[in-house]
C-alpha cells in the first residue's frame, strides 16, 4: 500500500512547502522542526493502521474501556538523515524498540553510484513491527539494501517504511524489492531524478539541511 500524505488537504502541506521554500531552508532548526512535525503526522496515520486490544482504564471516578496499540515496534533510522524523523516518531510510539543503520552514496567520477551499508545497531525483530524511517527515498537502492541488513536480526512481522519524499522510480523499485504487503508512507512523491540521481524537484539534501554541510573526502 502507498500513502501519500499531501495528496489530501491538510496542514502537512504547509510543512512540506517550508521544507522545499530554498528561502526559509536557510534557517536550519525550522527545518528540522518541520521534519518533526511531519513524522508526528506520519505517525499518527501509522498508528491508524497497528493491532489494538481493548484494555479497562481505572479512572479517579471508574472505569473506562480503551483501545490500545499492542504492536511491537522497532523504529530504524538510516544515518544520518534519518535522525530527523527518529525522535518525532518516538513522541508517537514512545515505546518503541531502536535501530540505526549507516547507509551512503559511495560515488566514484565516472562509475555508477553505489549505496554502501556500514554499521548496524538493531535489537531482535523476530515477530516485530518495523518502521524504517529515511527522509528522501530517490532510487529505493538504500532502503532495499537496509532492509537486508536488518534482517540478519530476524524476520519482522510487518514492515513499514516512513519518507518524507519519494521518486516515482523509488516507490517502484521498492514495491518489487522489499515484501508483499510493506506499507509505505510518504509525504509527496515526486516525478524524476536528475543525472545524479537527487529527486525533482525534491528539497535538497535533507542531511545537510538539518545538520550543516558535510567534507567532501
Amino acid at each position: 500500500m502507498i500513502h501519500e500524505i499531501t495528496k489530501n488537504n491538510s496542514i502537512a502541506n504547509q510543512f512540506m512547502a517550508e521544507l522545499r521554500d530554498k528561502s526559509v531552508q536557510g534557517d536550519r532548526m525550522r527545518f528540522r522542526k518541520n521534519m518533526e512535525r511531519l513524522s508526528h503526522i506520519l505517525g499518527y496515520e501509522i498508528s491508524k493502521t497497528l493491532n489494538y486490544t481493548d484494555k479497562d482504564i481505572i479512572t479517579p471516578l471508574g472505569t473506562a474501556n480503551m483501545s490500545i496499540p499492542n504492536s511491537q515496534i522497532v523504529v530504524a533510522s538510516i544515518l544520518r538523515a534519518g535522525l530527523t524523523l527518529h525522535h518525532g516518531l518516538l513522541d508517537i510510539f514512545d515505546g518503541a524498540e531502536n535501530a540505526f543503520v549507516s547507509a551512503y552514496r559511495k560515488e566514484t567520477e565516472g562509475e555508477a553510484i553505489e549505496v554502501v551499508v556500514e554499521y548496524k545497531a538493531c535489537p531482535e525483530l523476530e515477530g516485530k513491527t518495523l518502521i524504517i524511517a529515511d527522509p528522501m527515498l530517490a532510487t529505493g537502492q538504500s532502503m532495499e539494501l537496509v532492509y537486508q541488513a536488518l534482517l540478519e536480526n530476524g524476520q519482522p512481522k510487518r514492515l513499514i517504511i516512513a519518507s518524507i519524499v519519494a521518486s516515482e522510480s523509488a516507490i517502484a523499485h521498492i514495491k518489487s524489492a522489499l515484501p508483499e504487503g510493506t506499507d509505505i508512507w510518504v509525504v509527496a512523491i515526486d516525478p524524476m531524478l536528475n543525472d545524479k540521481s537527487y529527486i525533482v524537484p525534491g528539497l535538497g539534501d535533507a542531511g545537510d539541511l538539518a545538520y550543516g554541510v558535510k567534507r567532501s573526502e
